[in-house]
């Protein structure tokens, strides 16, 4: 990051005065700091603390003029490698949402051409209101990257998603978004993702609780970052990111087929689909009726995609599984990856509060094919798919197969 101009933007909300860490371990960095501030985030923490952390000039007033060559909201713009709002307040975040620019910092947002990433950090109920989230959602339609705000002890006494990130967490994100940017360029990623579905008869079936979330995520992270996708669906409900080659399956044996036909011109391939390991070996044409007593249906195994994969992958091939497990969870994992010849796995207890399907968030660990574990707290699965990527590239690099 040395070198590079970062407008860091300074919101009101308590965990402001966690900024002057982020400050400080930037300019350490090598990075020029451009500290801006609202004139709430002024009440927390005074403007000099940051002057005095960032060496430069903090910025409150838009007419705070002090260079008569240039217009200093706009010259400051020209020259962003990056804005990082953090905190950023849900009041500040409905500005940016909708073009509001009654101060320096949300001028500035205007005028910006550099990517833009903001920290959010509330109350859990002012952070869950719909107008929040509606707001958020937008402006991550626009481009912008959102950090998520974890679970914790807030402020005001509440517990709850709202509490501002660690200083040091954000800053390894920032610097992991320089370093990853375009860094999959010229790599082409198969992934799956979602439920299968294995009828019974025309109206009934046999799935699982997967919705895709996490292979989404990973498909929306490897396009982010300069990859091209192909992406094999289940059915799920959600919308494919822009930018991917979308293949919509139902059964195992379709996924089966999709994932064999395009195996061969990957360079990454993430097994993150949740298959049935069974099927009905008897599919009736018509509804089967109800009668008296039990019904017994027998089931058949699918075939095993993961194991096929790992047979015929080549040595140029990484190759990533997961393990959604309920009890020995490394044991198993391990176990895994080394009978399906994989380079790593992800693996996750479905039990821990946190993880598992349905859910935004997930626990997990990777492991490697050395064995290297790699433990991560409850996180959002969009921020984990960035880290899975990540040790995925310093595998590749370091050549740890």
């Amino acid at each position: 990051m040395k070198g590079k101009n970062i407008i860091l933007g300074i919101t009101g909300g308590i965990a402001a005065y966690k900024a002057a860490s982020i400050a400080s371990a930037l300019t350490k960095k090598g990075v020029n700091v451009q500290v801006i501030m609202t004139e709430s985030a002024t009440k927390i923490i005074p403007p000099l603390t940051l002057q005095v952390l960032s060496k430069n000039h903090v910025y409150v007033d838009t007419f705070d003029e002090t260079n008569p060559n240039v217009v200093a909201h706009i010259n400051i713009a020209d020259n962003a490698d990056l804005v990082l709002i953090a905190p950023a307040t849900a009041n500040f975040i409905a500005k940016a949402a909708h073009g509001i620019a009654d101060d320096m910092l949300s001028t500035i947002l205007l005028a910006v051409t550099s990517p833009i990433i903001m920290a959010p950090a509330m109350n859990v109920n002012m952070y869950n209101h719909q107008t929040v989230q509606e707001n958020i959602k937008l402006l991550k339609s626009r481009g912008v990257h959102i950090i998520e705000p974890v679970e914790g002890y807030l402020a005001e006494g509440y517990s709850g998603k709202g509490r501002f990130p660690e200083p040091d967490d954000i800053v390894q994100m920032v610097e992991e978004f320089f370093n990853n940017r375009n860094d999959f360029e010229g790599k082409k990623f198969l992934i799956t993702a979602g439920a299968t579905r294995e009828p019974v008869d025309p109206v009934r079936f046999f799935t699982n609780r997967s919705t895709g979330k996490m292979g989404y995520a990973l498909a929306e992270a490897a396009i982010k970052r300069g990859g091209e996708v192909i992406l094999i669906s289940g059915k799920t409900n959600l919308n494919p990111p822009a930018g991917v080659k979308l293949i919509s399956v139902e059964t195992a044996e379709e996924m089966y087929h999709a994932v064999m036909n395009n195996l061969s011109d990957a360079d990454i391939i993430i097994k993150a689909a949740a298959v049935a390991d069974y099927r009905p070996k008897t599919v009736y044409q018509e509804k089967f009726k109800k009668q008296e007593g039990p019904w017994i249906i027998e089931m058949e195994r699918t075939t095993d995609i993961a194991l096929e994969v790992g047979k015929r992958k080549n040595e140029n091939q990484f190759f990533i599984g997961f393990s959604a497990e309920t009890s020995d969870l490394i044991i198993n994992a391990k176990r895994k990856l080394e009978k399906k010849n994989m380079d790593m796995i992800v693996a996750n207890n479905v039990l821990t509060e946190g993880a598992g399907f349905e859910q935004d968030t997930n626990v997990i660990t990777l492991i490697t094919k050395s064995g290297k574990e790699i433990s991560y707290p409850k996180l959002s699965k969009k921020e984990l798919a960035d880290r899975i990527l990540s040790t995925v590239k310093s595998q590749l690099e370091g050549k740890e197969r």
